[in-house]
């Protein structure tokens, strides 16, 4: 495979009032897209912005600088490969949050539950600990972490739910989480302490940024990680997986 095309992923969260008006900084991002040829998703809520992109090599350097200008932010991404691109489109859109949880939650409460990739596999290995899957059903079922709960959920706004119905602060006092890239976790690290549970933690960066860092045969990662794009699920080394796509959300497009 010719490695030509660079997959980058970066969230965060700040009071984009600050930076500017939103409708503005939509048309300069989009701008931004198609200036230097890059595809792929930006969204953008008061509440800080989100985005899943993809350009040629060569490329994303000068647009990291351009955006982080218009975001007035410094932006760490994700980085992956592959020789296609796996998005088609320039789009920004604006919504009402970043990551649809529908909870009023306080950020600055997940202060201390982050956990480096390096250290994840100490803070699962307790058996003391409950280890929860953030994500939906249909990507648990492509790969999970070992012992990790699937809430069999649709979507992340379900998981307030599953908590309530499952889960009780006064006898499960060690929760750690992961979602994929890590933003689901930035919001449900904080309102798992808003409801009272004693320690939480959560994989910085998630999956993905676990499977960059934390060497194959030291993983406790077991089967392929469902991404929402073309690549539809990625291995241990980040490169394309063969995983069946249990959300068919591409049942109609061949690999």
């Amino acid at each position: 495979m010719s490695d030509i095309f660079q997959i980058i992923t970066f969230y965060a969260f700040k009071d984009m009032a600050a930076v500017g008006n939103l409708n503005e900084i939509k048309e300069s991002l989009k701008a931004a897209l198609r200036e230097h040829g890059v595809f792929g998703t930006i969204i953008l809520a008061d509440e800080g912005f989100n985005a899943s992109l993809c350009g040629a090599r060569q490329d994303i350097p000068a647009f990291i600088e351009t955006i982080e200008r218009i975001l007035d932010s410094t932006i760490e991404y994700k980085s992956s490969l592959h020789s296609e691109s796996p998005f088609r489109k320039h789009e920004v859109k604006i919504k009402p949050e970043i990551v649809t949880l529908k909870q009023p939650v306080d950020i600055s409460m997940g202060a201390g539950t982050h956990v480096e990739p390096k250290d994840w596999n100490d803070v699962i290995s307790d058996p003391d600990v409950y280890i929860l899957d953030t994500r939906n059903d249909y990507e648990y079922k492509n790969g999970s972490f070992k012992s990790a709960v699937n809430p069999e959920t649709t979507k992340f706004s379900e998981l307030p739910d599953f908590v309530a119905e499952k889960l009780d602060p006064k006898t499960h006092t060690k929760i750690a989480m992961y979602c994929t890239g890590g933003i689901r976790c930035e919001k449900f690290a904080p309102y798992m302490k808003s409801l009272g549970f004693a320690e939480v933690f959560q994989l910085q960066g998630g999956i993905l940024k676990y499977l960059e860092d934390v060497p194959k045969e030291e993983q406790l990662w077991e089967g392929e990680c469902f991404v929402f794009d073309e690549r539809r699920t990625l291995t241990h080394q980040l490169d394309q997986g063969t995983g069946p796509d249990y959300s068919q959300r591409h049942k109609n497009k061949k690999r």
